[in-house]
């Protein structure tokens, strides 16, 4: 039990996130799959369950993770995991600077009308005002949900600005290389930091991690997707 507590102090005191090599060495563990797998399940943990949708006014947008197929660009493009960003405008009218609060992340099939509603029926609370591009997808929206504003793509830029924050982060600390199959947990986990960005301190995101681990089920090892060689 000790090793886990020092586990999550380890992620959490990490700034831009922790990875299996780094786990491994911290905590002495005698192989890098178990770093691996510890990792995933933390990651796990840092989702709470039952946790409040966003509210107010919500900008959503897609971005795309890896590497696109030759000839298959924008939405319909292939060999991307497709994700779909969801975040609270707290913009203060009068104030240049644009504000934000929480975000909400999501690997989706594909940026259908199917799979986009149901991102937004988990994520957003009825009631909210939510702005989106034209893309077909996002309508028609029930006028008894969301108030629905359609603007230019580039004006999404809050949504534009955690996406290029998200790549840039998983460069960065994982070198790009996280497998689509996995991506969830690398979302949950950066979801996590993100939300409590304006932290100043530490510890309690550690108190947060395990506060919300102790609500978790247990995650048994079989239900992380992949194998012995994987990144993280």
């Amino acid at each position: 039990l000790r090793l886990w507590f020092e586990a999550m102090w380890h992620i959490t005191e990490q700034k831009h996130g922790a990875n299996a090599l780094g786990l491994q060495r911290a905590l002495g563990l005698g192989s890098y799959h178990t770093a691996w797998r510890w990792l995933h399940r933390l990651r796990r943990a840092m989702v709470r369950p039952g946790r409040d949708r966003l509210r107010g006014t919500v900008e959503v947008d897609e971005t795309y993770i890896g590497s696109a197929k030759p000839g298959k660009p924008g939405r319909s493009a292939e060999g991307k995991a497709i994700v779909v960003i969801a975040v609270e405008d707290t913009s203060v009218p009068g104030v240049t600077e644009r504000g934000m609060g929480r975000i909400r992340l999501a690997r989706v099939p594909d940026a259908s009308s199917t799979s986009l509603s149901a991102f937004l029926q988990a994520n957003v609370t009825p009631g909210s005002r939510v702005r989106t591009d034209g893309w077909a997808g996002y309508t028609p929206m029930p006028p008894d949900t969301y108030t629905h504003d359609i603007v230019g793509s580039t004006d999404l830029l809050i949504c534009h600005l955690v996406a290029s924050l998200l790549k840039r982060w998983l460069l960065g600390t994982y070198h790009g290389a996280v497998r689509h199959h996995q991506l969830d947990y690398y979302l949950d986990e950066y979801t996590f930091r993100f939300n409590r960005r304006k932290s100043a301190s530490r510890g309690k995101l550690f108190y947060r991690l395990v506060q919300q681990a102790a609500s978790v089920g247990p995650i048994p090892g079989r239900a992380i997707p992949g194998g012995r060689q994987e990144s993280g």
